[in-house]
């Protein structure tokens, strides 16, 4: 009997399988496809263009905002600008009202006018088949050459920086999809500041990544998305062909992700964690780029240290070495 595939992202295996037979060559290709990278770059000319795309699945409310931020921090961990945008949008059949699509196009044109990109097209339809919408972005943004910074540049040596906390998407989701219920538990103002993770600390790096790229010499950049934190710092580690040792005790984790996150018995290391930023660069650089971001008030940490690659991806609890958590699925697919 064939076994179906779980949910969530390909095994790195399989996938890396895939790319290696799917792949073609291409001179003007800069950072080709690879596991952990977060876009593609491209040169056309003298100017280099940055490509990404990324689908909304596990949430139906605010998607469109969701939608075009996600697709936007895929950009600029890559050291580019975000420019261009293109969604395509399938909305189940039965469920999708005049209303519906107005809030959805009302909320992708207001995200990209705060972030200066333009939204040049796509594709929408009523699908039948489907219980919740889907909105897949593509994101197209510029970059120059020596501001790019692919997930796969980690230096042995190198510091990893943690910018903001974790989980801070799967919070947001988390009180959204579970709302009613956690209407009985807790009280209003509770709820209200967990659904509004995605503003606040929010799920955009576009700032952070931005500033951060601007202020030092930045080796590698990573978006953690799916899979969590602990599956972030894994793909930037995999990408890079390096190990990495992380001190479990400087990962910051939100009181609001904390009690959600027992509440459900989810692990937050592997709960989606979109609005983090990882950062790898020379010790060196480290001290200016904390400096920079403690006068914005942004909240930064060193987490670790990118190793040799037989060092493999270790992390340090309470004194002890043991083997960073790896999570075959997404620790939001829990509350479905």
């Amino acid at each position: 009997m064939i076994r179906a595939l779980p949910v969530g992202k390909l095994n790195s295996n399989l996938l890396s399988g895939l790319i290696k037979k799917c792949y073609r060559k291409d001179k003007s290709i800069v950072v080709p496809p690879k596991i952990g990278e977060d876009a593609a770059v491209i040169r056309q000319g003298d100017k280099y263009l940055v490509l990404s795309t990324d689908p909304i699945t596990l949430t139906k409310g605010e998607i469109g905002h969701f939608a075009v931020l996600i697709n936007a921090n895929d950009i600029v961990a890559m050291g580019g600008k975000p420019r261009w945008f293109l969604t395509a949008n399938l909305l189940p059949e039965g469920k999708t009202t005049k209303n519906d699509v107005e809030n959805l196009f009302k909320n992708v044109a207001a995200i990209c006018r705060q972030l200066d990109i333009t939204w040049v097209g796509g594709h929408i339809e009523i699908t039948s088949g489907l219980k919740k919408p889907i909105v897949i972005g593509e994101m197209i943004g510029t970059v120059e050459k020596n501001k790019i910074t692919p997930s796969s540049n980690g230096r042995i040596g190198d510091d990893l920086l943690l910018v903001k906390g974790i989980a801070i998407e799967g919070t947001s989701i988390i009180a959204r999809e579970k709302e009613k219920y956690l209407r009985k538990k807790f009280p209003p103002s509770f709820l209200r500041k967990a659904k509004n993770f995605f503003l606040a600390p929010g799920i955009s790096i576009v700032k952070e990544a931005l500033l951060a790229n601007s202020s030092v010499k930045i080796h590698a950049m990573h978006d953690p998305t799916e899979g969590g934190i602990s599956t972030g710092i894994r793909e930037i580690a995999q990408a890079s062909g390096k190990g990495v040792l992380i001190f479990s005790d400087r990962i910051k984790i939100y009181p609001e992700t904390k009690i959600l996150c027992q509440e459900f018995g989810l692990n937050p290391w592997g709960l989606i964690a979109s609005g983090s930023l990882l950062i790898s660069l020379s010790p060196k650089e480290t001290p200016k780029l904390l400096q920079v971001f403690q006068k914005k008030k942004i909240p930064v940490v060193v987490i670790g240290r990118i190793k040799p690659e037989d060092f493999g991806y270790k992390i340090e609890v309470n004194g002890k070495i043991k083997e960073l958590p790896k999570f075959k699925v997404d620790e939001i697919t829990k509350i479905y």
